[in-house]
């Protein structure tokens, strides 16, 4: 054998020795604040699950949109019902990896890739509210325009987004949600609250475009290199963003709510640039003049 790949190949062996002995180092430290912050914790039954954290679905559903019985179901397939070591360890019920602008710790387990970075929570709550930031984005826009109590259509379209690779995943989460009736949780909401909700939401989604490469790009190791590696079979993989078919290179947006509601500091000029609507279009929705527009006035942004 060549010198050259000889070394190379004691050198890998050598990095790989030492990188497991730094993910069992930092297991233990992980397992033991684990163990130690919870100590009687015992496995949850499915209907356990649903009690302990539907409270904080429902209210993440009322703050965005995403219905409670969608973000169960989820919760329940993605984390064996709170049962994955991701889900025990890193409080991770969603399988929500690294990126580069993750401060907290990691928890490696192999997944779509040999040790995948997985983030580390407080608490499962800080979990389900980063689920709710993690939808917030260009490729899911249009799932925000659905009723939050339409369930059937969010479990779709979630697979449509590429949210998962499994080609059952919708039906996977319609099964959980009508075996569990977990639509119990779901709300509707008047069409009041819907365009406001939808203002809210789709001004964050937009806001966020520029920096979405940074936030949702998943990355070897995160800022804080304190890692963990356990074996994890529960959860349904998720792709990553880095597909040249998902690239969201292009900051402007491509969608937006069906009214604006005008706030201080609001110009019509940059209300038509921030929706890609131009200043005649608007005008004509609105029957506006030349005398402007005011404070808490309702805009028609789309016909």
């Amino acid at each position: 054998m060549n010198n050259k790949i000889l070394l190379a190949l004691l050198a890998l062996a050598f990095f790989s020795a030492c990188k497991s002995r730094k993910y069992s180092h930092n297991n233990k430290q992980i397992e033991k604040a684990a163990n130690k912050a919870n100590p009687d914790a015992k496995s949850y039954t499915t209907l356990n699950y649903i009690e302990s954290f539907k409270t904080v679905a429902i209210e993440e559903m009322n703050k965005n949109g995403i219905p409670a019985s969608i973000t169960l179901a989820q919760g329940i397939i993605e984390s064996g019902s709170g049962n994955s070591s991701l889900a025990k360890y890193a409080n991770n019920h969603f399988g929500i990896k690294c990126t580069s602008d993750w401060k907290g710790k990691g928890y490696y387990k192999d997944d779509d890739k040999v040790d995948d970075c997985f983030r580390v929570y407080k608490d499962a709550r800080e979990s389900y509210k980063d689920h709710s930031e993690f939808l917030k984005r260009k490729r899911y826009s249009a799932l925000f325009e659905l009723d939050k109590n339409d369930y059937k259509n969010w479990a779709l379209g979630l697979k449509q987004a590429g949210y998962a690779t499994n080609p059952k995943y919708p039906a996977m989460l319609i099964s959980v949600i009508d075996r569990y009736q977990l639509y119990q949780y779901d709300s509707p909401e008047s069409e009041k609250d819907k365009i406001k909700r939808e203002d809210k939401v789709f001004s964050e989604i937009n806001a966020n475009i520029p920096n979405e490469k940074k936030k949702f790009t998943p990355v070897v190791t995160p800022p804080s290199k304190q890692v963990m590696k356990t074996p994890d079979t529960l959860r349904i993989s998720t792709p990553t963003v880095t597909d040249s078919a998902h690239a969201e290179s292009n900051t402007a947006p491509i969608f937006k709510p069906g009214s604006y509601t005008v706030k201080q500091g609001d110009t019509l000029y940059g209300i038509s640039k921030r929706f890609n609507v131009s200043i005649d279009t608007l005008k004509t929705l609105n029957d506006l003049s030349d005398v402007g527009i005011k404070i808490g006035q309702k805009l028609i942004l789309v016909k």
